[in-house]
């Protein structure tokens, strides 16, 4: 009796399941997004299965298909992992630098932002403004001597 070689086929679809799952699932939460922790222990376990399927595929019993079947899904998961590597760690290395963003310390250039209420918003309003008595103290009484921007990056 044939018996499938299950750990070859699970290690390949894990393995695309590791790759493909990092930006349509793990991208939406900061500690999978800024280091793929959780695509790497994927792609872990699917080299395991894979290492487990090819010695059951090189079987001296095992029919000349599982072997061929074995190596080319040892071949398309090593892909995978290259692919995946190439991809979170190599890639976004050669983006070129942002030479025109502002440096810390460095003034900021004039601008109109859109605030939460649709209302247009420069700098200089920004920082012509009086800081409100209940949030200011005695050494705070003015205008703001500086001002500090929150960019959020997200999905809204």
């Amino acid at each position: 009796m044939r018996r499938l070689n299950w750990p070859i086929w699970l290690g390949l679809l894990l393995s695309f399941f590791a790759f493909f799952s990092y930006p349509l699932i793990f991208v939406n939460w900061a500690t999978t997004r800024d280091f793929p922790w959780a695509n790497l222990i994927l792609l872990a376990i699917a080299e395991v299965f894979i290492v487990i399927g090819l010695k059951r595929a090189f079987a001296p019993e095992r029919r000349i298909l599982s072997k061929i079947v074995g190596a080319v899904g040892a071949v398309l998961s090593g892909l995978v992992l290259i692919g995946f590597i190439f991809v979170a760690f190599i890639a976004p290395r050669q983006l070129p630098a942002s030479a025109n963003a502002p440096q810390v310390g460095q003034k900021a250039p004039p601008f109109t932002l859109t605030d939460t209420n649709n209302k247009q918003v420069t700098l200089a309003d920004l920082l012509s403004q009086e800081i409100p008595s209940e949030m200011a103290s005695a050494a705070t009484a003015g205008p703001p001597k500086g001002l500090l921007l929150i960019f959020y990056r997200g999905y809204w």
